[in-house]
């Protein structure tokens, strides 16, 4: 599994996602390997794509908000990285396959307008872009590639497990919090 590494410098901004305990229980689910094409779409601070490049991989992320895609590209140049970085809405950004696609998704059920909103308001259901990003997963996916998501236990279950259905789904770990639980999950077609 990936380390999570304090030391590296984050700068943030009051209308982009900072680093918070989802961000880091996702770094520390996983593993990369050296040369494998990573995509982070939701990148936010680009806090887990720096932590894949730390790990010598090729990354691509990307963000619907451009202050998240700005501030994304900053956070990599202060810690030496090297990431492609675009804005994008889901894919509609984004070219080619991956290995691995990571999306801490907005998964709350709430709607809330505003750029910060973005990064944590799922709508109604609190499945926000899921639908929308596991319907095309197929369309990025190197042969034997996953997808990493975060969940909450805040979102309709029904509907998650809805769109999940023909997927395999692994649990990677989970956070229990006084008011959720979060759960990283690996998805394979």
């Amino acid at each position: 599994m990936m380390k999570y590494d304090p030391g590296l410098t984050v700068m943030t901004d009051e209308d982009v996602y900072p680093p918070s305990e989802d961000s880091i229980l996702l770094i520390r689910s996983f593993d990369v390997r050296p040369g494998e094409r990573v995509l982070e779409i939701g990148c936010g601070s680009g806090i887990v794509s720096m932590h894949c490049a730390l790990n010598g991989v090729a990354v691509t992320c990307g963000d619907i908000s451009r202050k998240a895609v700005s501030l994304t590209r900053k956070n990599m140049e202060v810690n030496s990285l090297d990431a492609g970085v675009v804005e994008t809405d889901v894919y509609s950004g984004v070219s080619g396959r991956f290995d691995t696609i990571i999306f801490n998704l907005p998964y709350l059920p709430v709607r809330e307008d505003g750029d910060l909103a973005l990064a944590w308001s799922g709508g109604e259901g609190g499945l926000g872009p899921l639908p929308e990003f596991m319907s095309r997963l197929g369309d990025h996916l190197l042969p034997g590639g996953r997808s990493i998501i975060v969940v909450s236990s805040l979102m309709d279950q029904d509907a998650l497990r809805s769109v999940l259905d023909g997927f395999c789904v692994k649990v990677l770990s989970e956070l229990p919090l006084f008011f959720e639980k979060l759960s990283v999950l690996e998805i394979t077609l």
